[in-house]
């Protein structure tokens, strides 16, 4: 299985964390404006990380806008809001060796950086 990054070309961050990644870093880039992720790929971050909570980003503009916060979330919500729409995924999000890395945290960039090197 090959390492991935789903990320956002249009987004600083993702792109200030791309480029401090090692250059040797071989990983598969998907950019999640272009190319949605899909159910089998959602569900594979789903059982690394054990929750679609996790994956989810309580950043994200829509969620202010849509009024989430006061909402009661289920698994299922999370599951259904970060297919509908890509700004719902917390970015980027690292698989490599089986191991998944969600978010652009300084402890979760630096993990990522001591693995690919």
């Amino acid at each position: 299985m090959a390492n991935k990054i789903y990320y956002l070309a249009s987004c600083d961050t993702c792109r200030k964390i791309i480029k401090s990644l090692p250059k040797t870093a071989n990983l598969e880039y998907h950019d999640i404006r272009q190319n949605p992720i899909t159910e089998a790929e959602l569900e594979e971050m789903y059982q690394l990380s054990g929750s679609y909570e996790a994956l989810f980003s309580k950043k994200a503009q829509l969620y202010k806008s849509m009024d989430l916060k006061n909402k009661s979330l289920t698994e299922a919500d999370f599951k259904k809001y970060i297919l509908e729409h890509y700004t719902f995924l917390s970015r980027p999000v690292f698989i490599i060796d089986g191991t998944i890395y969600i978010g652009n945290g300084q402890k979760n960039v630096a993990d990522v950086i001591k693995v690919l090197s």
